[in-house]
């Protein structure tokens, strides 16, 4: 039985390795082929990281690790140190990835085309480390936690920081480059949507469970998070069950799983987009 237990554990942390190693790699591809090459960025941490490569000349994968040490260890206190761990390898292996492709030659050259399909591979390859528990980009990080007490969600403090870098973006490469830049931005964000199944900002997630008292201790205790039981029936079993109710970030909801299974791995789990959340403690108390 124990054997089994950590086959499956070795298993499960394998398949989540590829997994991050190959959106990671993805990253790197859309950045050294198509991006790089015409002069176009993306938001955040990684159009950060591009700038500043383009007027140092240093490497993209020195800058991206440096801009992002500080969000993941905000993240290693938040979420936890799966999260840290994941994150840093990602980046490290988009990093290695990206000096390996250094020296190849872009193999398309019309600018619109790359700004599309780089847009696209981007998107898919960090919305597969999302998916898999990592990030690539620190400041959807920065984000939760600075927006906490202040009337902004988290994509409208991202867009702002954004309109910031696209503006810089301009005087660095030039206007229409700039332009190019938000088509790529879009583009990414519309396949992150996608790759992660439509995942926001926050999603509500129903639990079916008979370990009901187990299962809100260790969810207060290791997500920090605040929950409401209601009683429920099970029309197909005729027994009563006991629904357990919860509000996460898109971040926590590989963690919340991992508890959930833990504890009870019979347990059913519904994940919901929550468009809007407001009342309660959500905000103030936010754990990432």
């Amino acid at each position: 039985m124990v054997y089994r237990r950590k086959k499956r554990v070795v298993s499960n942390v394998l398949y989540r390795a590829m997994m991050v190693i190959s959106g990671a790699s993805l990253v790197a591809i859309a950045i050294q082929l198509f991006l790089i090459p015409n002069m176009v960025i993306d938001g955040g941490v990684i159009g950060v990281a591009l700038i500043l490569s383009k007027i140092t000349g240093l490497g993209f994968g020195f800058f991206v690790l440096i801009i992002n040490l500080p969000f993941l260890f905000f993240g290693l206190k938040h979420i936890g140190p799966q999260f840290f761990v994941t994150s840093l390898f990602a980046i490290v292996v988009m990093a290695i990835s990206e000096q390996q492709l250094a020296h190849m030659d872009s193999f398309i050259h019309e600018p619109l085309v790359s700004t599309l399909f780089g847009g696209f591979i981007l998107g898919a390859g960090v919305g597969i480390v999302i998916r898999h528990g990592g990030a690539l980009d620190g400041t959807e990080i920065l984000g939760i936690l600075l927006t906490r007490n202040l009337p902004f969600s988290v994509g409208e403090f991202v867009m702002f920081i954004n309109i910031f870098i696209f503006a810089w973006a301009a005087f660095v490469f030039g206007v229409e480059q700039a332009m190019l830049s938000i088509i790529t931005y879009f583009v990414a964000s519309k396949t992150i949507d996608a790759v992660i199944q439509g995942i926001d900002e926050t999603k509500a997630v129903m639990i079916v469970s008979n370990k009901k008292k187990k299962l809100s201790s260790e969810i207060v205790h290791r997500l920090g998070r605040s929950l409401t039981v209601m009683p429920g029936y099970g029309a197909f079993t005729h027994s009563d069950k006991e629904v357990l109710y919860i509000v996460v970030t898109r971040l926590e909801v590989m963690k919340l799983k991992s508890i959930v299974f833990d504890i009870d791995k019979e347990a059913f789990i519904t994940v919901m987009d929550a468009q809007e959340v407001h009342g309660g403690k959500f905000k103030s108390n936010s754990h990432m």
